[in-house]
């Protein structure tokens, strides 16, 4: 894959009869899904699979025929979920809606740091016409940023949908680590929603928590999309809830099937396709899966931080090639 030599995984070639729920899963929903993505694909290994995929039914068939399954990584994954959050906003600033979600500023230096969320958020872009509109709750607004994308419902009722338009260039840093580092919680305590309410209980000490995490994101708005499809990923088409997951593209390449076997107290057994990627999403055994939009689909995914196993399906001759490399 794309791994610098010095810190190639080991792969190794599996059967699909070694996938644990192979047999059962729907080949033909995850077959729907590729074909979102696999035009974009324009390598040599891609392309023909592509091709014969836009016209084909059978997806248990179809996978089983032009891909080899290739662990790459050892056990155990990291799998965790992401969703498209829905916050209540204003294209003007009010007494309620406050908290704006800006543009990335045309100045902005490339390859270099800008400023952090602190200086940003105490004001620094204030007046240059970069805001895209304004939310009600600087809590929701920090966990919108880390989904990279969502929806604002203005209070006539119409949506604006954002998407990820870029950061600082500051790197990203877990406010759930660093309240286990404070000794506020245990690792296995932690979560979103326990976050989001630790901090409304501690407005204060939370604003300063959030601040640890100097990363902010900038969103661009989303006109292209209809309100019944899933947010844009980073392959610029439409995620689908729970057969979309973001991946670490050094190694599991976008648009690339992956077979995912997550543990924990609601297992899953799925054909998922690599469409999407996150600032927090680092290595071969690494994987986000997304969950839907709105409030529901954000509980769901803030349960999920569960061990199990991903295995990437790559073109016959791709996956031999990068199995003999070990």
């Amino acid at each position: 894959m794309a791994a610098s030599a010095a810190a190639e995984p080991p792969a190794r070639l599996l059967s699909f009869d070694e996938l644990d729920g192979w047999a059962a899963d729907d080949h033909d929903a995850a077959l729907s899904v590729f074909v979102k993505t696999c035009d974009i694909l324009k390598d040599p290994d891609w392309a023909p699979i592509c091709e014969v995929a836009r016209n084909q039914s059978g997806g248990r068939a179809f996978f089983e025929l032009f891909f080899r399954p290739v662990q790459v990584g050892d056990e155990p994954a990291l799998f965790t979920g992401y969703f498209e959050p829905e916050l209540s906003g204003s294209l003007t600033r009010t007494a309620r809606y406050r908290y704006p979600l800006y543009s990335r500023p045309k100045d902005m230096p490339k390859g270099q740091p800008f400023a952090t969320r602190a200086e940003i958020e105490a004001g620094l872009l204030a007046g240059r016409g970069l805001e895209i509109v304004w939310v009600d709750d600087p809590v929701e607004r920090f966990f919108l940023q880390i989904q990279g994308s969502g929806r604002v419902r203005l209070p006539d009722g119409q949506v604006v949908r954002v998407g990820y338009g870029g950061n600082n260039g500051h790197p990203y840093r877990s406010v759930g680590k660093e309240m286990v580092r404070r000794g506020i919680y245990a690792a296995h305590q932690v979560s979103a929603q326990v976050i989001k309410n630790w901090v409304r209980r501690n407005p204060v000490e939370g604003l300063k928590l959030l601040h640890h995490n100097p990363s902010f994101v900038f969103f661009r708005k989303v006109t292209a999309v209809p309100a019944d499809k899933g947010p844009i990923g980073a392959m610029n088409r439409s995620v689908t809830p729970e057969r979309t997951i973001a991946v670490d593209p050094a190694f599991t390449p976008l648009g690339a099937p992956v077979w995912i076997e997550k543990g924990g107290s609601d297992p899953i057994r799925r054909l998922t396709i690599a469409q999407d990627t996150g600032s927090a999403i680092k290595g071969p055994q690494r994987a986000d899966i997304f969950y839907g939009t709105g409030d529901a689909a954000g509980r769901a995914a803030g349960k999920i931080k569960d061990p199990g196993r991903m295995v990437v399906l790559l073109p016959i001759q791709r996956a031999f090639a990068l199995a003999t490399e070990e």
